[in-house]
């Protein structure tokens, strides 16, 4: 018997684990189709139009998008929707954490960045906003209060979570270190980041050769909440130079799936639209 290449009803139980169980809310669908649009903006129709294909009601959709704007996530103009504040970055963490390319990464010098806890008194809702800052900046925390990764990124970057960690922390770059390679995989979770990526990698591929696809609300749910998994996994990315980046590394291998995997995806659910239209 020929192996069956149809979408699985369920994905396998690491992947059921990366997309988790929640059900899909009308917000995670809005900014969701937000992100994932090429221009950042889509019109009323068009994301009332998307959201449907989930589940989601006309209603609901315009509520949501108005509370959305009511909360600084998204602005609104001449029938339309854009990102803002917090989702905005968010955009920019998606887009490069998808384009990069961990081949074609710059060179390193050998040093290393270190953010180190300088307040004396801190709310615990500043060390969670420290610690938010330093995962979507790259770092690790080699113990506490003290975050360190190669200096090999823009210093520049990601102003919001930058300011972060200039308020709690004193910065340090082109520091020496003696970190081992053990610790150092142990420190970034690389093992952990290479068997998730290669789950990811093997559920995209599983839904690109499938023969048959439908355009129920399930199939929908289930590649929408694989493409989130995904995006979620390349902004963890610790993003090493390439002298550090463990044989067989699956950085380049999940981006340019995820790049198809969006693509077909895209234009599957742009066809569901404009046949419900």
């Amino acid at each position: 018997m020929g192996e069956d290449t149809s979408v699985p009803a369920l994905p396998r139980s690491r992947v059921r684990d990366l997309i988790g169980n929640r059900p899909l809310s009308a917000r995670s669908v809005l900014a969701s189709a937000l992100l994932g649009a090429d221009q950042g903006r889509l019109t009323v129709a068009e994301l009332v139009g998307l959201a449907s294909l989930f589940g989601v009601s006309d209603g609901a959709a315009r509520t949501c998008l108005w509370r959305m704007v009511s909360a600084g996530e998204l602005t609104g103009d001449g029938g339309s929707y854009a990102l803002a504040g917090r989702l905005l970055e968010r955009r920019q963490r998606v887009d490069d954490a998808s384009r990069i390319d961990d081949a074609a990464a710059p060179g390193w010098d050998g040093t290393w960045e270190l953010a180190v806890v300088s307040l004396e008194r801190r709310s615990a809702t500043d060390r969670l906003e420290l610690r938010k800052a330093a995962i979507a900046l790259h770092l690790a925390e080699l113990r506490e209060g003290v975050w360190i990764r190669p200096d090999n990124l823009d210093p520049q970057r990601l102003p919001a979570s930058r300011a972060v960690l200039d308020q709690q922390c004193t910065h340090f770059h082109g520091a020496a270190t003696d970190i081992s390679a053990d610790k150092m995989r142990s420190l970034f979770s690389l093992d952990e980041w290479t068997d998730d990526a290669r789950a990811l990698i093997e559920a995209m591929n599983v839904t690109l050769k499938a023969s048959k696809r439908d355009d129920s609300t399930e199939s929908f749910t289930y590649e929408f909440a694989l493409s989130i998994a995904v995006v979620r996994h390349l902004q963890l990315d610790p993003l090493l130079p390439v002298e550090l980046i463990p044989d067989h590394w699956p950085g380049h291998t999940l981006r340019s799936t995820y790049r198809s995997f969006d693509n077909a995806f895209k234009q599957r659910m742009n066809s569901a639209f404009r046949r419900s239209s």
